[in-house]
């Protein structure tokens, strides 16, 4: 790969973590059933001025003290086990669990009427969500 160094060169390099992608692998997937999407979403966004700081070398920089606490919290509940294939250069995740998941079976069917999800609450709840776009509309930005 070519590098943007923080002096300003760039600079070729290679990079082998086999231990640290599949370590990598196992702990989103695990994730995956632990943490909600919003927060998710936040630590995703964070996570490339994370490695910007880290690879900058300010580990003890006050900005990154904070996005470490962060971090941090977001990984409180984020206990289980992954199952992980090992073939032919590929890792990929075949199965997980957590005591603290959030996925629960009986509220994510769509199928059973379960007094969780009434599919009659989609239109109120489309119609909602899509009010910026006909205030937009409205103000004259595009015709639908």
């Amino acid at each position: 790969m070519v590098e943007n160094r923080f002096v300003g060169m760039k600079s070729r390099g290679v990079y082998e973590t086999p231990g640290g992608t599949i370590l990598y692998k196992a702990h989103r997937a695990v994730e995956s059933i632990t943490m909600d999407r919003e927060v998710m979403l936040a630590r995703d966004q964070m996570s490339p001025k994370i490695a910007q700081l880290i690879y900058s070398g300010f580990w003890y920089s006050p900005e990154m003290e904070l996005m470490m606490d962060f971090v941090r919290k977001t990984q409180e509940n984020v206990t289980g086990t992954a199952r992980i294939r090992l073939y032919r250069g590929n890792c990929d995740v075949v199965g997980r669990r957590a005591p603290k998941s959030l996925y629960d079976e009986k509220i994510s069917t769509f199928e059973a009427d379960r007094g969780v999800y009434q599919q009659s609450d989609a239109g109120a709840f489309i119609k909602l969500n899509a009010l910026r776009l006909r205030v937009r509309k409205n103000a004259g930005f595009f015709d639908l």
